[in-house]
């Protein structure tokens, strides 16, 4: 272990990767990381070694055993469209994909959970290259994930929640 807590690194790259941004106007790659590190600390998960096409397993409770791939996104502009997550690895063995969004700081807003099926349907519907490639955007995201965590509520338990209404 080295000098630093991770929990502290993490704090110094939300801070770096806010000022590069504001400075250059340009993403500095560390969002996936922050991502990795908040949706193990807030879920439960426990991080594992890559490649093995999933970044995490649920440790406790519906989670358990669970094999998360873990997006990111960090949303600098809310009426900007068109924003996307990462390739999805469809080849890989995952059960499920959490995105994590991000504020315009890297901090947590909120983490929406899609399983495998949910994603693969999606993508198969969508049929264009980008999809086949398991590209998708943030907004089909969530209109097929259910919201798991909230920056006001936290982890959000076996509720019924309606992803159609605003």
């Amino acid at each position: 272990m080295g000098v630093y807590s991770v929990d502290k690194l993490i704090g110094e790259a939300r801070k770096l990767a806010a000022a590069y941004r504001e400075a250059t106007g340009q993403p500095l790659a560390v969002s996936g990381e922050i991502a990795r590190y908040d949706a193990a600390r807030l879920l439960g998960l426990d991080l594992v070694d890559r490649p093995q096409g999933f970044d995490a397993v649920g440790r406790e409770g519906d989670r358990a055993g669970i094999r998360y791939q873990i997006k990111a996104r960090a949303i600098f502009d809310e009426a900007k469209s068109g924003q996307r997550i990462g390739q999805l690895k469809t080849d890989q063995p995952w059960d499920a994909v959490l995105l994590v969004v991000m504020d315009a700081q890297f901090m947590p807003d909120a983490i929406y959970e899609a399983s495998r099926d949910e994603v693969i349907a999606a993508l198969d519907e969508a049929d264009s290259p980008r999809a086949k490639r398991g590209a998708m955007s943030v907004a089909r995201f969530k209109n097929i994930a259910r919201l798991v965590w909230n920056r006001d509520e936290g982890a959000i338990h076996d509720e019924v929640w309606d992803n159609q209404s605003s």
